[in-house]
């Protein structure tokens, strides 16, 4: 174990070395950078006071991401969680239901639910996609589950089955044409956390715009940031009437009263944030170039080990590569914390995947799959630093 711990080691030390150079500082996993009109569009916030929910940032904000995506309709919130909790009630799922979700996603997808009421019930993922896996989700619900004119039940917990909630991992899509099948086989409306995956695409289509509804975030870490911030997309115009009106707390337009018809959320973006993400988006195209070209670099130096694999974009997808990521070829939680820690120590920032949700004290009782895949990854996966800033553009 521990010439191999060296060999890693310094193999590992090495391709970093090679892509990234010898930091003179920590090198961050991801870090936001501002070299546009930030500064221009938010000063002119501030200098006109418009820095709240409503200015003219936002309806920009939401027609870039429209343009961006190629998604009907955008509705800007105030992060990625409130977000996917918004589309889970669009999506008609209600308190005391469940919704499937991958165990490793970052515990914004399992709490997002919890808000709504739900109980998150963990599936696996896919070994090629990091994502939810259709093959293993349709025969856990061939032995779960149950069709009833009330919907689909899970006949373990009684608990109707709402929804289909797919995670793109650090920017790779999922295998989407499996998962609508599932989902159109069991009656499920799929709603797509692309909360890291903005850029990426599926056979030409943009993530976030397959299910009933999708998500994305724009906290400080993601490809483009609001500062915090996140997403409703939909193609359903009625679907983003009704997410505008429940996340500005259900007030109808009036000159001056203030009347609410029902109970809501206070959720919008404000201004301030949606000018820093209009701002951003206009450098969307160069972002990704260079975090592309920077995972071709980490591509290139990995592809002759012997101990670690590149996680590349599956087929057919093009991904942004939010994280680029590396997978011990043979899973060792043990070896992967001594790569993580020695890295560390030499300056460079990596991180392990989340722990798998299922793992966490609040959802430790709720229903799941068997899980070997996304254990598997959970115990070999290593992300390295992908900043943009860490690779030119292309010429």
């Amino acid at each position: 174990m521990q010439n191999f711990y060296r060999q890693a080691c310094d193999e590992l030390i090495c391709a970093l070395h090679e892509v990234l150079g010898n930091p003179l500082s920590p090198m961050s996993l991801h870090e936001p950078e501002f070299a546009g009109n930030e500064w221009t569009y938010v000063k002119e916030c501030i200098d006109t006071g418009w820095v709240s929910s409503v200015g003219k940032f936002v309806d920009g904000f939401e027609r870039q991401l429209v343009q961006a995506t190629g998604a009907r309709h955008a509705v800007a919130v105030a992060n990625g969680t409130a977000a996917l909790h918004m589309a889970l009630l669009l999506a008609g799922v209600d308190r005391g239901d469940e919704v499937l979700v991958p165990a490793m996603s970052f515990v914004g997808t399992a709490n997002s639910v919890a808000h709504a009421g739900a109980v998150p019930h963990f599936v696996d993922s896919e070994s090629g996609t990091l994502g939810m896996d259709p093959r293993a989700l349709r025969a856990h619900l061939d032995q779960v589950a149950q069709k009833t004119t009330g919907g689909l039940l899970n006949r373990l917990t009684g608990r109707r089955i709402a929804a289909i909630v797919p995670m793109h991992a650090f920017g790779h899509p999922v295998d989407l044409e499996g998962l609508l099948e599932v989902a159109a086989n069991f009656g499920l409306p799929v709603v797509e956390d692309a909360a890291e995956s903005l850029g990426s695409t599926y056979k030409g289509q943009h993530t976030g715009t397959f299910g009933l509804l999708g998500i994305l975030s724009f906290n400080g870490n993601k490809v483009i940031t609001t500062g915090g911030g996140g997403a409703i997309l939909t193609n359903d115009e009625a679907l983003a009437r009704r997410a505008k009106h429940l996340t500005t707390t259900a007030k109808r337009p009036h000159r001056w009263a203030f009347v609410h018809d029902e109970v809501a959320y206070n959720y919008r973006m404000p201004n301030i944030n949606a000018a820093l993400g209009c701002a951003q988006l206009e450098r969307l195209p160069d972002f990704l170039s260079r975090k592309r070209h920077l995972a071709q670099r980490y591509r290139k130096v990995f592809s002759e080990s012997n101990i670690f694999d590149f996680v590349d974009q599956p087929g057919g997808c093009e991904s942004n590569f939010w994280l680029v990521a590396i997978r011990l070829r043979q899973p060792n939680a043990e070896l992967r914390d001594l790569l993580l820690a020695a890295v560390n120590d030499a300056g460079y920032q990596c991180r392990p995947v989340w722990t798998l949700l299922n793992k966490l004290p609040m959802y430790l009782d709720c229903p799941r799959a068997a899980l070997p895949v996304a254990q598997a990854i959970e115990d070999s996966l290593i992300n390295l630093p992908s900043s943009p800033k860490l690779a030119q553009s292309p010429q």
